[in-house]
């Protein structure tokens, strides 16, 4: 996975925009950041994902998901080794932090139908 695949992914969620905090780029819905690309350094992204899709991914494959440090990673921050990563579980993993700060009415608007088609 590239941070330019990263990029693409996470533009293509519905009414997802570009924005930037601290100096990274952070894409949001809402206003809510759900990804950051480059953070801790430009080798990672960041999810924000539900605690326990954080787990899920974190158990599976250690070597690409880890907890931010701190609070951040408490409440579902998830730093994403691109290099290593699978467009599959990077494309999982953007949709489920989407879903988790997505404006309800757009969650019933899209419903549980898949977001990213492979």
């Amino acid at each position: 996975m590239t941070s330019v695949r990263f990029r693409q992914l996470a533009l293509s969620m519905p009414e997802a925009v570009e924005s930037a905090h601290m100096a990274h780029p952070d894409f949001r819905v809402g206003g809510k950041i759900f990804a950051t690309l480059g953070y801790p350094d430009a080798r990672h992204a960041v999810l924000n994902l539900p605690p326990d899709e954080q787990r899920k991914l974190v158990e599976t494959r250690p070597e690409v998901f880890h907890p931010a440090a701190g609070a951040w990673g408490r409440r579902g921050s998830t730093q994403v080794l691109l290099a290593k990563a699978r467009e599959t579980e990077v494309r999982h993993g953007l949709e489920q932090a989407w879903r988790k700060v997505a404006p309800k009415k757009l969650l019933a608007r899209i419903g549980s139908e898949l977001i990213l088609d492979s």
